[in-house]
């Protein structure tokens, strides 16, 4: 334990925020830098308990208690060896992860957990400044050709692993550069993109190879690419966004959330949008369907285009400010407010939308909405009744949908292959059968396989995906690569 008395003694403390009217006119991070003291402190408050439920708690099983005692001690090098034992990106989730392993946090039960996803973030940020996060290629190469579809989290985390068991690596993204949903599903002032650069400059130097415009099943052939590797890893992520099909929906300024976003994060990376047609809140009443927080980055994104309002609804009610006494360690299910929500946004819950409203030229103009209220039906199930005399119409020229997403595209890639779906038409490869498709030497991991899901669980996924690989291409059917849940070979190359 780093101090015996430290989670007495010290409260829990976050970097400070910037200025919500200031940062809203830019799209820089958040968050102001935190002196080194104050982490120090901060990891101080961690009790290493006798059984430390923050690792169950991280999709990735982080060694928490021990990378917490490194950073008091201020062994940043340590602490930096450790996070990187289980976490091949603690740059990305130590910014936008929702932190399931504070949840977790046994101190949590009667006190504010520890700040264990500012710890990660700044053991990152320490390492990369200090020179500790630098390339280490393998030793040696095994001759096998490693093809992975896709690169976000998944994808990303997929290659690295490979690549450290020797295995040669490329990444195939069809968009025009590296990152996938960290690059463009995620608003800047959340993950600066300088932060994913440094990043692929590291994968670069120790050997991966990426190919962007590589649309598999457009302009590369998914069959071809198959016979040209010894193995593959689809990681393309869940695209086909969840949608809303009532009246007025061919109307003018209906648009689903990822496009906005990524048409934004495009116009901030200073790429040529000259083919796409503009989607853009200033001076317009928006509305964002959708209460996560793909809806929650709406927010942020329009307040800084200069939106009239903002107004953010949800189907389901409000949930309620702390969690249930009997929800630890689970995750709990309780209202949380985003820096986007501080910057300004009316938030409804328990609201039904029923039309879309256009003006004479075909432009959205409101939306018709009627409240709702909750109950359990006689099987138990939750359902819910119109309440009378709440129907109005709400001004609207900007709708986002951000409903979520229901399965990858079938289209392309997966029709060329002819890979087998489960019942919820993701990529069918569970990890009981080693994340196997049903297509020979090709293997699937991330969002494409479980469904749309947090960035922490995708970088788990392609790690355990990546082991499965490994064993596959390896004489004795065994793997070098470490495994969250251990039995695992030490890494020899």
């Amino acid at each position: 334990m780093a101090d015996p008395t430290g989670f007495l003694s010290v409260t829990r403390e976050l970097p400070a925020k910037r200025d919500a009217a200031t940062r809203k006119k830019d799209w820089q991070e958040l968050y102001e830098p935190m002196a080194e003291e104050k982490t120090i402190k901060q990891a101080s408050r961690c009790m290493d308990c006798g059984v430390p439920f923050c690792h169950s708690g991280c999709p990735l099983g982080n060694i928490i208690p021990e990378f917490n005692d490194a950073v008091y001690h201020q062994d940043w090098e340590q602490a930096w060896r450790i996070l990187s034992e289980t976490n091949n990106f603690p740059e990305f989730t130590g910014r936008i992860c929702p932190a399931p392993c504070e949840a977790a946090c046994v101190l949590g039960i009667n006190q504010p957990p520890v700040t264990i996803e500012h710890i990660e973030k700044s053991i990152a940020e320490e390492a990369f400044a200090r020179g500790y996060a630098r390339p280490n290629p393998p030793n040696n190469r095994t001759g096998k050709k490693v093809a992975i579809v896709g690169s976000g989290p998944a994808g990303l985390a997929a290659a690295a692993q490979l690549n450290k068991a020797g295995h040669s690596v490329t990444v195939y993204e069809r968009n025009t550069r590296i990152g996938g949903l960290l690059r463009y599903g995620i608003p800047d002032f959340k993950l600066d993109k300088k932060v994913i650069d440094r990043r692929l400059e590291l994968m670069e130097a120790e050997g991966i190879r990426f190919e962007v415009g590589a649309n598999v099943g457009g302009n590369v052939d998914a069959k071809q690419l198959v016979r040209d590797h010894d193995a593959v890893v689809l990681a393309g992520g869940s695209t086909v966004p969840r949608d809303l099909k009532l009246p007025g929906r061919e109307l003018d300024g209906i648009h689903f959330a990822m496009d906005f976003l990524d048409q934004n994060n495009k116009r901030v990376a200073g790429d040529d949008l000259s083919a796409m047609a503009e989607i853009h809140a200033a001076g317009k009443n928006v509305v964002v369907i959708g209460g996560g927080d793909t809806g929650a980055d709406c927010v942020g994104t329009s307040n800084r285009h200069g939106a009239k309002s903002v107004t953010q609804i949800e189907l389901m009610w409000k949930p309620e400010a702390t969690a249930a006494p009997d929800t630890w360690p689970n995750w709990p299910m309780i209202l949380r407010t985003s820096t986007s929500h501080e910057e300004g946004c009316e938030r409804e819950w328990a609201v039904l939308t029923e039309e879309f409203i256009g003006d004479e030229e075909g432009k959205l103009r409101a939306i018709k909405t009627v409240n709702i209220r909750w109950a359990k039906d006689p099987t138990g199930r939750n359902t819910f009744v119109k309440i009378e005399g709440t129907e109005r119409e709400l001004p609207c020229e900007l709708l986002l949908i951000a409903a979520g997403f229901v399965h990858p595209q079938h289209a392309g890639m997966l029709a060329q292959l002819g890979v087998g779906l489960d019942a919820r038409q993701n990529v069918a490869a569970s990890p009981e059968h080693n994340y196997q498709t049903s297509v020979p030497k090709v293997f699937a991991a991330g969002d494409m396989r479980r469904g749309q899901s947090l960035v922490v669980w995708a970088i788990s996924e392609g790690r355990e995906c990546a082991r499965s690989v490994d064993a596959f291409l390896s004489k004795d059917g065994t793997s070098v690569l470490e495994s969250k849940d251990g039995g695992n070979l030490a890494l020899q190359v």
